[in-house]
């Protein structure tokens, strides 16, 4: 079932031409009733039959509304214009709305890539494009909407971990939220295609870990910051050590043994790297026994 354009003309160029119709179908009745004509009387009655059959399929049609007409159970077209229309007469109307609508789904707690069990919510911009496809190819298209969107937040909320310790390069669902929406824009886009709605927008709203491992992963969280932290820390100590004993050796009044050089490179590491205030020590020579 795919969407086609239904015939119609403008109403008010019909309610013109109906009037005219109606006032030579009165006046053919007129004429053969009085007269007994018979071919006028019934000419004069069949045309006023037919303006009345046409004025019974005058249509009013609201911005960002469409009507899906079926014809005795016929789909045989739709109107997705606005205005007043005159259509095919005896037809069954079916509105349906155009307009762009939101649908936000429940928190729903999904399993990651990783098996750690994870809260998270979508909200969906959509609206309906084929009239036939939502009204006739699925039973109550919004409830349709609803429910494949949140099968489709769960599929994609299974295929990535919600934060990596391991691998940057790694797509996440905390790290990378506008990659996850465009995955979830498209497999909506494929899921929806039977009903005839497009999705505009797909965004994120709730990502955390569930209540029962939450306290444990912000541990974790903090423990990887801290270590970050660290490996930058040394990195920058090792290279302050190495610009240090380069510029000392530089020198030619000073001579350094490897022992000596030990003590200088375990000094600076302990006084950059240690997170509290470090005191000096002045060695005034050694001590003879």
């Amino acid at each position: 079932m795919t969407e086609k354009k239904a015939w119609y003309i403008n109403g008010y160029v019909g309610i013109i031409i109906l009037l005219v119709l109606t006032l030579l179908g009165i006046g053919l009745t007129a004429i053969g009733a009085l007269q007994q004509l018979w071919f006028s009387l019934v000419v004069g009655i069949l045309i006023l039959v037919v303006a009345a059959f046409f004025f019974s399929a005058l249509t009013i049609i609201a911005p960002n509304e469409a009507q899906a007409l079926t014809f005795f159970g016929q789909y045989i077209g739709s109107i997705k214009a606005s205005g007043l229309f005159i259509t095919v007469p005896l037809t069954n109307k079916r509105p349906i709305s155009l307009r762009v609508r939101n649908f936000n789904s429940d928190i729903l707690k999904v399993n990651d890539e990783q098996g750690n069990p994870v809260e998270i919510a979508a909200v969906i911009v959509f609206r309906v494009t084929d009239t036939a496809k939502a009204l006739f190819n699925v039973d109550h298209y919004e409830e349709f909407v609803q429910i494949q969107s949140e099968a489709a937040v769960r599929h994609v909320a299974s295929q990535y971990a919600y934060d990596t310790f391991a691998d940057a390069d790694a797509i996440t669902l905390r790290g990378n939220t506008a990659e996850v929406s465009q995955k979830l824009s498209a497999e909506l886009e494929a899921r929806l295609q039977v009903a005839g709605v497009e999705i505009i927008e797909t965004r994120l709203t709730h990502l955390a870990y569930a209540t029962e491992i939450a306290s444990a992963m912000l541990q974790r969280q903090q423990a990887s910051a801290i270590l970050a932290a660290r490996k930058i820390i040394v990195e920058g100590a090792v290279a302050m050590t190495e610009d240090a004993l380069t510029q000392l050796e530089a020198n030619d009044k000073l001579n350094f043994d490897d022992e000596r050089k030990m003590r200088i490179v375990n000094n600076l590491l302990v006084s950059i790297i240690t997170d509290r205030g470090t005191q000096p020590v002045i060695n005034t020579g050694e001590t003879e026994r």
